[in-house]
Formats: C-alpha cells, structure tokens, sequence
C-alpha cells in the first residue's frame, strides 16, 4: 500500500493490521485499502418528504464511487423538516440544527480520516449545513441535494404548501369549504421531495450550484426524476476525480465566487434566509460577506425569474426551462465568468453549454420581472445593523408605508391577534423577542404571515420581527432585525401606537419617537427572560453570533 490519500492513516503499515481487520470484517479486498475512501453523508430518514428517497440517491453515488475507483462510506446525519415544526416549540431548534449538521459531518470526516466527501441532503437547514461543512473541512466534495418536489394541483391550478398555508387563512374567514380545504391539503404535496417553492432548500441548492459546490442541473432536478438518479451517479464519479487531482472547495471558491452566489439568489428572488446562510458558508473559509454586499448585488441584479410563492411559476417550470445553467447563461455580464466549479468547468462555459427553453420564465435582463433583485436591506434606528426585506414580493402601495405600532411578544400571540380580528389595515405588526438569542432559536414566523395573507391584510399591514421568515413568505415583512430585542436592540423598546416608517426604495425603517423618550425606555425598559430548560438551546444561546453575520455558532 502506498500512502497516497489522508486515509492510509487508518490503514497503512503493520501497526494499523487491527484496523484493517475491523474493515475486513465489512467485507473489503486487498486492492480496496489502495483506494481512496469516500465519505457519503446523508440526512436520510422517513419522517420528512425531502429525505425518504435519499437512500435510493446514496445508492447511485456509491455507485459511482466504485465505477471511479474509490471505497464509499455511508454515514447518516439528522435532520429537520421547517415545515412540520412550525407553529410549536420545535421551530426553535432548526436554525441551531444547522451548526450541529456541520460539526456532526466534520467529526465523521476528520475522526475517519477521510479522502473526500458526497453529502446529500434536501431541506432548508441541512443544504447550508452541509456546505458548511464541505467549505471548513476542505476536501474534495460535492454536494447532490434531493431536488424539488413535484407540485400539486389544485382547481386547475399548479399549487404548492404556500397554497395550504395561506388556504387556511381562506378556510377559517368562510372562502374554503371544509370540503375544498381538505381538496387542498390532499393535493399540494404529491410525493418526495423539498418543498415545490423558492423556499430555502431550493434556494440554498441553487447557491450551491453556482458556487461550484454541485454539478450542473442538480438543484431543480427534480426528487422522481431519473436526471436525478443519473446526477447523484456523476457525482460519486466526480468526488473522486477531485481527490485524484485534490480539488478542493479553496480552489475555486472566492470573494467573486460569493457575489455571484448573491446575484442569483437575487435574481431568482430567493429566500431571505439565504441571507443567514450565504454569510455563514463563506465564514468556513475566512470570508466575510455583509447585509451590505447583500444588498449591493440586489441593487446591481434584476429580477429575471418570479416563482412561487411571490410568483407564478413552479421549481417544475425552471428546470425545465433550463434550470440554474440556463439562469447563468442570462446573467453571466453580471457575474465573474471565469469562477471555476467542481465540475472543472468554469461558468462561462457552463453558460455556453446552456439553453434558456422559455425566456417567459427565465427572462433576459433587458426585460426582468423588476429591475432590481429580490432583496432590500433596511436601515435605521429600529435596524442600526440591519434588516431584510422580500421587495419583490411587496405590493407597491406598501413599498412605503408609516402605520402604528401594535406589539407582541410572540408570534403566536400575533397569530391570534390576526384571526380575531384585532389587526386593521395600516397596522404595523411588531413580533420580537423570536431572535436567535431570544426565542431562542430564531423561530420562522411562517404562521403569522400565512394568518396575514389568509384573512387579506398581506397588502395592507406590515409586519416587523427579529425572527425570520420562510422562504415562503411574501407582502411587507421585514425580519432579521438586528440587534435583536434579548440583546437590547431598539425593537425592544417599542411601545404599542408608536409611528413605524418603512421606506423600502429609500432602504429606511424609523421608529419615530424622540431619542431622549428612546433612551429614557431603555433606561427603565425591563428586557424579557426566557427561561431555556434545554441544554442544546442554553448552548446555542451562549455561543450564537448575531444574525447580520450569519448566526454561525462559535
């Protein structure tokens, strides 16, 4: 044996026989400990659409590992569903599962010595997690997500669970029968897969495709598709030529590389947790990315492509229009062509190879959707650091809005306060205390601004939080607001009646009340104690950074 990869630390030399042997037992060859040994993490389980068929694409990665020449290894990791703990306590352990995904893989990479490493995974914490944990190790990766779900239909009409949240709000106001909301519920989620959205799992997948991290099509491959299959094969082939030609994530990833991830989240007008996540994968690797390169790649990116749940097309429609090759092909006078991916194909030529079949959805940017992308970063005294905004998903009369105060504590409280009918046009809907630091967790409040949409106030009433929201959400809620109220941001300090200012274009959001009456509350102001009886939370809580920087756990 010769000691050519990071593994012949487990099985090279006479010392290591009683390891050889332990892997013997598995059912290895002589000529197998010459290989390299490929790490499959998966988040595989039964409960969660988005990971009951990654089994079977785990089965055609290591088939492709052994068709290269490498020895795969399947490990599993955990995962969350955001979409079965909204509305509960569970809601606040998602966003603290995503560093815990990370150091989870890292621990199975480093303690095995590992070559190289697929991840698979499909859902909103897990994508992130596992790039994170791909950019810190630093080997030959590549990451296959499980692809879009298939969307439902409903009326006539493509659906997807944007549809059941908000149809809740139209079965309880009397607009559904009881009848047509079970029609619904039936009928949004047809089979596996991540939600059939511009959630944060799509998002996150499309991310990781311009980054480099995925081979070409992966992210709108869909779940049942047999590019799918043939996707997850390339790829256990491909992680091994990286180790052959040790290709690592710091060989192509870059400060461009990361901008160019911004603009298309952009212009596809993503999910505003991306804006978490981005920052929080290019911190693995000594990067710095701001809420201002944010939105400065908004401000330079139009908004080419209008999906679900702010528009109209399906995940189904881009990649059938081309998926995140064709996107690149539209953009790539934005972008730095010259970015290099795993697929040892650099985007220029990625974008040669491409084809944008239905320029309705993926439209030129000569004639976007809207000319700028998809997010707004606000700034002021109710957001010193920063916060986030969907603009393209907020009608224009409420692009600028000043309204009152009306103040909760918890987004359930809101909730309820919406569908009893407490909540008037022009209200500003004000939910703090849901930060990372102080939920704790940094719940979505998916809930209140589905109550919001269902009962009709979505162009009517704003909605503030230092929480966030899902990739779903779409009218005027602004969140991330940081500092967070437990960290004694102004949010804390609002009283219910002030005045509110959103100015969106303008990229303003004022409490108007008089600095000496601001600093007299927080003077007097008793901040809100949680009391956590989990130890992950109190950990979480403990070592948390703020959200404009990512909420990277240290």
């Amino acid at each position: 044996m010769t000691k050519k990869y990071r593994s012949r630390n487990v099985v090279c030399g006479p010392n290591r026989a009683g390891h050889r042997a332990h892997l013997r037992s598995l059912g290895l060859l002589d000529e197998d400990f010459d290989k390299p040994f490929i790490g499959i993490a998966n988040s595989w389980n039964e409960m969660h659409p988005g990971h009951v068929h990654l089994r079977g694409l785990a089965d055609e990665v290591k088939k492709g590992v052994w068709q290269a020449g490498g020895v795969p290894w399947e490990f599993n990791t955990i995962a969350l569903c955001d979409g079965l703990v909204h509305g509960h306590p569970g809601m606040r352990f998602t966003l603290p599962s995503r560093d815990l995904i990370a150091d989870s893989i890292e621990i199975i990479a480093e303690g095995q010595q590992l070559d190289g490493l697929v991840c698979i995974c499909s859902c909103d914490k897990i994508v992130p997690g596992m790039m994170m944990a791909m950019v810190r190790l630093d080997l030959p990766s590549v990451l296959v997500t499980g692809g879009p779900m298939m969307p439902g239909s409903f009326q006539g009409k493509a659906v997807a669970i944007p549809d059941m949240r908000e149809g809740v709000g139209k079965w309880v106001t009397g607009v559904y029968s009881d009848q047509e909301a079970l029609e619904l519920e039936c009928s949004v989620c047809p089979g596996p897969g991540s939600c059939a959205m511009n959630g944060t799992a799509n998002t996150m997948s499309c991310v990781a495709e311009i980054l480099g991290l995925s081979l070409p099509g992966c992210a709108t491959s869909h779940a049942v598709s047999a590019s799918k299959k043939r996707i997850a094969k390339q790829s256990g082939r491909c992680v091994v030529q990286l180790v052959e030609q040790d290709r690592k994530p710091s060989s192509f990833l870059s400060p461009a590389g990361f901008q160019n991830a911004l603009k298309l989240t952009a212009a596809i007008g993503g999910s505003s947790n991306a804006t978490i996540h981005i920052p929080a994968i290019a911190a693995q690797c000594g990067l710095k990315i701001t809420l201002d390169d944010v939105e400065r790649a908004s401000r330079q990116t139009p908004h080419i492509c209008s999906l679900k749940s702010s528009g109209p097309h399906t995940f189904w429609d881009l990649d059938q229009a081309g998926g995140v090759p064709a996107l690149i092909r539209e953009l790539l006078p934005l972008l730095a062509p010259d970015q290099q991916t795993c697929s040892g194909m650099s985007l220029a030529e990625i974008a040669e190879k491409a084809v944008n079949r239905n320029p309705d959805v993926i439209r030129p940017i000569n004639n976007p959707v809207h000319p700028q992308g998809s997010f707004a970063i606000l700034k002021g005294n109710l957001a010193p650091f920063g916060c986030v905004v969907k603009q393209t998903g907020v009608a224009p009369q409420m692009m600028e809005h000043t309204g009152p105060a009306r103040v909760f504590d918890s987004e359930k409280e809101a909730e309820t306060a919406i569908y009893d009918g407490r909540i008037k046009e022009g209200d500003v809907i004000v939910i703090r205390y849901e930060g990372p630091k102080g939920a704790p967790g940094m719940p979505e409040m998916f809930s209140a601004t589905s109550a919001l949409m269902g009962v009709g106030l979505g162009s009517t009433s704003a909605l503030v939080t230092d929480g966030r929201f899902s990739g779903a959400t779409r009218g005027p809620c602004i969140g991330h607001v940081s500092p967070e109220a437990a960290a004694g941001g102004t949010i804390a300090y609002i009283r219910e009646g002030d005045l509110i200012r959103i100015d969106i274009p303008g990229r303003t959001i004022e409490l108007q009340v008089a600095n000496e009456e601001l600093e007299s509350r927080r003077q007097t102001t008793q901040l809100k104690q949680v009391q956590i009886t989990s130890q992950v939370l109190r950990r979480y809580v403990k070592n948390v950074g703020d959200v404009s920087s990512g909420a990277v756990v240290e």
